[in-house]
């Protein structure tokens, strides 16, 4: 069981409820949607990223990066200082697989963010 923490300081246990989070790297944020990533933003510029290989891509996990440069995707959550892993396997039954630099935060959307994101359909 995961434990999450409220923000009066109690600790709850159970099944993560959100169906929001922000995953932040180097350069991108990751805008993701029961469990799809719906939205890329550049961190220099701002802007949304609307050909972002991730778009629409499910997040399988975390990756882990052995000492010589072997890395293995992960199906547990991501977690910070680790890349993330998106895939597609498309008609063809072929996987189209996304490896993003290093985490370095999972958040929760902006309220303000979830109208701005760019048309993915």
């Amino acid at each position: 069981m995961q434990q999450t923490r409220r923000k009066n300081s109690q600790i709850r246990s159970g099944r993560e409820r959100r169906r929001r989070f922000v995953y932040t790297t180097k350069n991108r944020e990751y805008h993701v949607m029961d469990r799809r990533c719906v939205a890329v933003r550049d961190l220099q510029s701002g802007d949304w990223v609307e050909d972002h290989k991730a778009l629409r891509r499910r997040l399988e996990g975390g990756v882990r990066v052995f000492s010589n440069g072997v890395a293995i995707p992960s199906l547990s959550p991501p977690e910070v200082g680790a890349p993330i892993f998106f895939s597609y396997i498309d008609a063809d039954d072929e996987s189209h697989d996304v490896i993003t630099s290093k985490l370095q935060s999972v958040d929760r959307p902006a309220l303000e963010d979830l109208v701005k994101y760019p048309e993915t359909g």
